[in-house]
């Protein structure tokens, strides 16, 4: 364990954003171009583009799991199954984090608001828990695959 958890840390530390992060640690298995995850998770870092709502990382895991999972969500079982798999996730994310929420993972970690990323400097990533946080994503996400 914790190749995938470790592929999502680099990412991060790399220069890319959260969700980016930890959907690219499962490019082997989605079947995606690294350019179309890259385009794809965008929009999900920093809590969804810099709002700080939901973790980049944890919408990046459930990018993730759908793309694998493939549950059939034409039909309400599908749906439901999915549903079921994201709560799943999501809640073990909680457990181990205290919250999926960006801001409240950061809380007490200065921040700048707005548009514009931070620049990736060795001082923004020892401040902050987001290097972490990838990991934990993606190996929750590794683990619940490997117990199916």
């Amino acid at each position: 364990m914790g190749e995938r958890g470790d592929k999502a840390k680099e990412y991060f530390q790399s220069g890319y954003n959260c969700a980016q992060s930890v959907l690219m640690a499962y490019a082997d298995k989605i079947g995606l171009t690294e350019q179309q995850i890259m385009n794809i998770a965008a929009p999900f870092g920093a809590g969804m583009g810099r709002m700080r709502e939901v973790c980049g990382t944890v919408s990046g895991m459930l990018m993730a799991a759908g793309l694998i999972l493939g549950h059939d969500t034409d039909t309400s079982q599908g749906k439901n199954a999915m549903y079921a798999v994201t709560q799943e996730l999501a809640n073990e994310f909680k457990k181990q984090n205290g919250s999926i929420i960006c801001r409240e993972l950061l809380a007490g970690v200065p921040t700048t608001s707005g548009t514009n990323a931070e620049p990736r400097t060795p001082e923004y990533y020892k401040k902050r828990p987001c290097a972490d946080l990838c990991h934990d994503a993606a190996e929750i996400l590794e683990q619940y695959i490997n117990k199916q």
